[in-house]
């Protein structure tokens, strides 16, 4: 269940041709929008999900002393001024391997033979590297221990040392990566692998979390046609429904796709109410301008009560281009937020990253809900125009401080949409940018 909270936005009431800012859209989502209500979830299955509490270590990492290198655990006076040509020659008292509970210990003119991660024994002081011995074997530097199965004897016996080691060298000190009582992670941190193993590695198997919101993301329009299918007259391929449904997986969802619905109010009424079940957060694309076949006006005017408090779909002009026509409202008896977007594909991509990005993140408990903003140089071969009074928003390929253009401004370029990483952003007062200007731009990558 969504733990979206009714809306308190309280907007006054405005006629049909108000235009909206794109801020003005983005608050009335982002005020409305809550993260979700924590749960307990095992290690891998919180991946890239929001942590709502500190972690605290509870035993020291590495929790004793353990060796960093195949070698011998000796003495440090045993091994003072030892050179290959008077090496310190010491008797071998047995193994330590990795896991070994009850080491030997290690008396003046003793060594053990330790393995990487053994403990370090009782009376050791410091780990020579084999490299730095004769293995046991008696015949100058060896490069590498042999194994135990092929020669057990290699624990007994003796072992010459033809280097001096400081204290504590090769050591792996306890508590050397973090200590008991450390704060290991922070809430808010996001969950990602090298997180995943500081938690396994100090004892957690599961975590407090937000969830991971799941999205399900549903097309209109009876002119769309699944790829792999054959087209007929007057159809096209649906690509909003994967473009959105592989964003909202980028941002972290966990998304479904629904197959692309026909241009009838009831149908999509149904489809809606049916998916609810399984949604934190709904987006639908396509169906929400002013022509006589867009039905998702009049199919999310019934789904929710308007009049219930919180409840209905509120349909918008927005300053902005592309993407106009927005519908954002909380739909269903657990008041689900739903995103209705527009159908023409950058349009609709523009609009997730602009508004449905955002909300996915605060549905996370993320506190940056937002794609990572920069200034640039316009490199373009004339000046950009752009409507007065809209804020427009055109793909374009940054590098070194650099913006360039992708494409037209027609908001059903699909192609130059996959060449895109930035979005070059005009502001609503100018109608043309020239080249060498600096604009700002949204970092897609």
């Amino acid at each position: 269940m969504s733990s979206a909270a009714p809306r308190t936005t309280g907007h006054l009431p405005v006629g049909p041709d108000r235009l909206w800012s794109v801020e003005e859209h983005l608050e009335d989502i982002l005020a409305t929008v809550r993260p979700l209500e924590p749960i307990e979830l095992n290690l891998l299955d919180a991946q890239g999900c929001v942590l709502v509490e500190d972690v605290t270590v509870p035993v020291s990492l590495p929790p004793f002393d353990n060796s960093s290198m195949d070698g011998y655990a000796v003495r440090v006076a045993d091994v003072a001024g030892a050179s290959e040509e008077f090496p310190a020659v010491l008797e071998v008292v047995g193994d330590v391997a990795a896991g070994q509970a009850d080491p030997p210990p290690v008396g003046p003119g003793q060594a053990a033979r330790i393995m990487t991660g053994a403990p370090l024994p009782p009376g050791a002081e410091t780990v020579v590297p084999v490299e730095w011995t004769d293995g046991g074997l008696g015949e100058g530097p060896v490069s590498g221990m042999r194994a135990r199965a092929q020669a057990p004897e290699g624990a007994e016996g003796q072992v010459r040392v033809y280097r001096p080691a400081e204290a504590r060298a090769h050591v792996r000190a306890k508590g050397g990566d973090v200590k008991a009582g450390d704060r290991a992670l922070a809430a808010g941190t996001v969950l990602g692998p090298p997180q995943i193993a500081l938690l396994a590695a100090i004892g957690r198997g599961t975590v407090r979390v937000h969830p991971r919101p799941r999205v399900v993301v549903l097309s209109t329009g009876s002119e769309l046609v699944q790829p792999d299918e054959e087209l007929g007259s007057g159809q096209i391929y649906d690509s909003n429904s994967f473009a959105l449904t592989a964003a909202a997986r980028d941002a972290g969802a966990i998304a479904y796709r629904v197959g692309a619905v026909a241009d009838d109010a009831e149908t999509l009424r149904d489809t809606i109410e049916d998916q609810l079940v399984r949604a934190d957060l709904m987006v639908t694309t396509g169906g929400v301008s002013v022509g006589a076949y867009d039905v998702v006006k009049e199919a999310l005017a019934h789904v929710g009560d308007e009049d219930e408090p919180g409840g209905g779909v509120e349909f918008r002009k927005l300053a902005m281009q592309p993407g106009k026509p927005q519908g954002f409202g909380l739909v269903g008896p657990d008041h689900i937020p739903l995103l209705a977007l527009p159908g023409n594909p950058v349009s609709s991509y523009v609009s997730f990253e602009l508004f449905v990005r955002p909300a996915i993140r605060a549905l996370m408990g993320l506190e940056d809900v937002h794609r990572p903003t920069t200034r640039a140089t316009l490199t373009a071969d004339k000046p950009l125009t752009s409507p007065k009074g809209r804020r427009q928003f055109l793909r374009g390929s940054y590098a070194d401080g650099a913006v360039t253009p992708v494409g037209g401004a027609g908001s059903h370029l699909v192609a130059a949409l996959a060449h895109a990483d930035a979005l070059i952003v005009v502001p609503e007062e100018a109608e043309s940018v020239e080249p060498g200007a600096e604009v700002e731009v949204v970092l897609l990558g």
